[in-house]
């Protein structure tokens, strides 16, 4: 696991600025590369130094992932982020406890990745890189019961073959299940990301080489290939980013709330419940805490309503079209320091 989340930094570190170049959906803001590339360092980050617990000491792969994904998610930037943070939170759970990962393991964490990337969003969108681990996790369904579920390593090889087949299959796809993509005659940017997440897993697993290939054909992923989304209509609107502790029905209310102010609304549960104090005596509701995510016009009347249901932490608000300097995007290092002191149009309404 740990090998895997570090060579998805480099990969996506090195390929932020072709998926930025393709970036026009939902918004063309040119910074899905930026995002996946900070929501997975922050996942690295977390596993860095830390102390080895006694469930790591056991090789407890999904204590190790799991422990990856909250970080992960307390950090995620952007809707491609999110979903990838998402993503790994939920894999992580059927390896919990296990000292390796088989393909009845990865079939069944896959899929259920999927259902719950799916869920997050208020309003998904095939052709996206839902659509991608909604591929990833079917072949791996397939191929598994081909094999009886046989947790052999060459079964586990074959499986994660197929699974990044698919992924790539998926991305080809995406250029006409999208209107916007395919008008512009690009792939989606999440969906190659998510791509080449699944590519790092299958090289730290079975010690091969990444598939470089696979991106050959892919159109507007070429280096020569201009940054599409700077010739699209600029978005004025803000994301808005938060975490905040939950009872069940006021996150439906939230949900609720922000799928009527604006869109790309993402919701997800950071760990588990947190029920009353053992010596409270009411009987409130367990809350939950969630990363909250959504695009807006404006970003007051969102913050209200947020405050107005909990104590929300890391409030990040930013602007979905950010200038542009003589066509150039920040390199993601760089972006990470500009975004940390708020002088690429972030500001945080921290407690």
């Amino acid at each position: 696991m740990k090998r895997w989340l570090g060579k998805a930094e480099v990969v996506l570190g090195n390929h932020s600025d072709r998926l930025n170049a393709i970036n026009i959906f939902p918004v063309a803001d040119g910074d899905t590369g930026t995002n996946l590339y900070l929501t997975v360092r922050a996942a690295v980050s977390a596993l860095e130094g830390a102390a080895t617990d006694a469930t790591e000491a056991g090789n407890d792969v999904g204590a190790v992932l799991s422990r990856a994904g909250q970080a992960a998610m307390e950090q995620a930037r952007g809707n491609s982020g999110t979903l990838f943070a998402v993503f790994l939170c939920a894999a992580a759970e059927p390896l919990a406890g296990k000292s390796r990962l088989s393909a009845p393991l990865l079939a069944t964490a896959l899929n259920r990745a999927q259902i719950r990337a799916w869920s997050a969003l208020s309003e998904p969108v095939a052709g996206t890189m839902l659509s991608v681990l909604e591929a990833a996790a079917h072949a791996a369904q397939a191929v598994d019961a081909a094999q009886n579920s046989d947790d052999s390593n060459h079964a586990l090889g074959t499986s994660l073959d197929a699974v990044v087949e698919a992924a790539f299959q998926a991305v080809v796809r995406t250029e006409d299940e999208l209107a916007q993509l395919h008008e512009a005659h690009v792939v989606d940017a999440g969906g190659v990301g998510m791509l080449l997440v699944l590519d790092c897993l299958r090289s730290a697993v079975l010690g091969e080489a990444l598939q470089d290939e696979l991106l050959d054909g892919l159109h507007g992923y070429k280096l020569q290939d201009p940054h599409i989304h700077e010739h699209m209509p600029a978005d004025d609107g803000v994301e808005v980013m938060c975490t905040i502790s939950l009872s069940p029905l006021n996150a439906a209310i939230l949900r609720q709330r922000l799928d009527e102010m604006g869109d790309s609304v993402i919701m997800s549960q950071v760990g588990n419940a947190q029920g009353p104090d053992d010596d409270d005596d009411s009987t409130a509701e367990p809350s939950y805490r969630w990363r909250v995510h959504v695009h807006v016009p404006d970003p007051e009347p969102a913050v209200a309503l947020i405050r107005s249901l909990g104590e929300p932490t890391d409030i990040a608000v930013s602007q979905l079209a950010l200038p542009r300097e003589n066509g150039q995007e920040a390199a993601p290092h760089e972006s990470a320091g500009k975004q940390a002191n708020g002088s690429t149009g972030q500001s945080r309404y921290d407690h």
